[in-house]
Parts: structure tokens; sequence; C-alpha cells
């Protein structure tokens, strides 16, 4: 089983670069990095947060563009994947995106993968101009529209959210036919989203009915009935608790790899949460 971290990198906490050497040196598979564009004042989140005050936390409000940290931290690295976890595509930019996500594989070595959602803030999501109810058809013909622009010399899509005629769009992506694409998610809606455009699923650590140990054979069901392989679909667990009892178990489920939560600190705290995590992997 793969290990990774999972973090918001913001201006108060450990630079991106020195976790990303920090994870390599410590033999971390990977890290993701969070997204938000902003967070909306609202009742639920008032001003700025404060120890103890309501609404969501700071990170939350002040994570930094993820494909820029990710940047960052491919320059200073050799062999550590990089991911986005997740980049919310609905409130992104089609075009852009398929141009940043090529630009990092391409600089990295081939070493980006792309995890993606549709976001749950539904203020955040419609500043952007995104219909809430409508975000996950966004997200598919968005994702559908960036594999054309990787993988075609004459690129074009035509769709309810996204149309454009052909277009050139360099470069291309080291990865082929594109970097893998993680799809987050919890329960049976996320995996038939996974199977349908992705090549991976990156469910919550959550446990009843949307247990993702219980939900494998759904999946690969899913996968079977796609004509689609089960080999080379991973399936990665996001904010994964550290204790032995919980990655075992994942491990002798078949997971293939879990997201340690690495909080937003500075830096002396951060690497003693690192070494904690090295001794439990």
């Amino acid at each position: 089983m793969k290990f990774g971290l999972t973090n918001f990198p913001t201006d108060y906490s450990i630079h991106p670069a020195k976790l990303a050497q920090a994870a390599e040196e410590r033999g971390f598979e990977s890290v993701w990095f969070a997204e938000h564009s902003h967070i909306p004042v609202s009742p639920a989140t008032p001003g700025p947060p404060e120890p103890g005050s309501p609404g969501l936390p700071r990170e939350y409000y002040s994570v930094a563009d993820p494909f820029v940290a990710l940047s960052v931290a491919a320059a200073v690295t050799s062999t550590l994947k990089l991911a986005t976890g997740i980049c919310l595509v609905p409130q992104r930019d089609v075009l852009q995106t398929a141009k940043q996500v090529a630009s990092l594989d391409l600089f990295s070595g081939g070493r980006f993968l792309f995890g993606v959602g549709a976001g749950w803030n539904q203020p955040e999501i419609e500043n952007h101009g995104t219909i809430h109810a409508e975000r996950f058809a966004v997200m598919r013909e968005r994702i559908e529209a960036m594999k054309v622009l990787w993988s075609e010399e004459k690129a074009e899509y035509h769709g309810k959210y996204v149309d454009f005629g052909p277009a050139y769009a360099w470069p291309k992506p080291v990865q082929k036919p594109h970097p893998p694409i993680h799809v987050g998610g919890a329960g049976l809606r996320a995996i038939r989203r996974a199977v349908r455009y992705g090549d991976g699923w990156v469910p919550l650590m959550s446990g009843g009915d949307d247990d993702p140990v219980a939900l494998l054979p759904k999946l690969h069901e899913q996968l079977r009935a796609a004509g689609r392989p089960l080999e080379g679909f991973e399936v990665t667990i996001y904010f994964c608790p550290p204790n032995p009892e919980t990655v075992k178990r994942f491990a002798d489920g078949g997971i293939d790899r879990v997201l340690f939560p690495l909080p937003s600190v500075p830096e002396a705290e951060a690497l003693g949460v690192l070494d904690g995590y090295a001794k439990l992997i």
C-alpha cells in the first residue's frame, strides 16, 4: 500500500517545498494539496476565524493555489508524486486548467496525479458561475474536454456546458494519454462517476453504508460492467486516521493508498507530525 499526505498549504504553515522535501526523504509516495478559491461570508463563516470561533477552519480561507504549490514542490523533488487533493473542477476554466495540468506533468517528469471533485460550498461554486445542482454534469464535461485537449493534436468538444471548435493546445502531458484522474466523493454515486471518467476513486474516511472497504465489490462490479480492468484503478483514502489498526484494515481490505492529514502548522511542528507518520508506516 502507498502512503501519502494531504495538506492545505498556507502563508502561515510549512512551505510546500520544505514539506515536499521532507515527505520524499521520509518515504512518502505523494503529497495532495487542497483547493478553495475563497469562502463567501455567511452566518456560518462571519469573518476571518480566530481560535474557537464558529465556522470553517482558517485554512479553508487561506489555502494557496494548488498548482502553484505543487510546482514549487516539483522543483525540489525527484520521485514524489504531486497531486491535487482535490481540484474543484466546476470552479475552473476548462482550457486553462487543462494547460496547467499538462504543464505541471511535463515539468515534473510525469509525476502529477489529478485529484478532482465537484465541491460542496454552494456560494463558492456559484460565485464562479456554475449552478450548484449542475456541478457534477459540469465536472464530467470539463474532464471529458480536457482529455481531448491532452490527447489530440486538433481538439474540439461540444457539450451543454463546454463547447469549443477545433483548437491547438500544447504542451501535452508526459503521461499518456493523460495523468491519472482520481475522482473524489463518498458512496455509490461517486463510484459511478469514477468508473465513467476516472482512473481512481478517492473516498473520505467514513463508516456505515459508505465504508470504502465494504464498497470495493460494488466498485469492481461496475468496472467489469464497463469493460474496464481492475488492475491500475486505484482507491485512495482521504484523511485516513493515523493509527495502526485502521491502516492495517485498509491494507488487508485492498485499498491502494492512504492519505494522512498534515495540519497547516509551522515547519517545526509539521516535521514532528511527519516523523510520527513515518514511524507508523
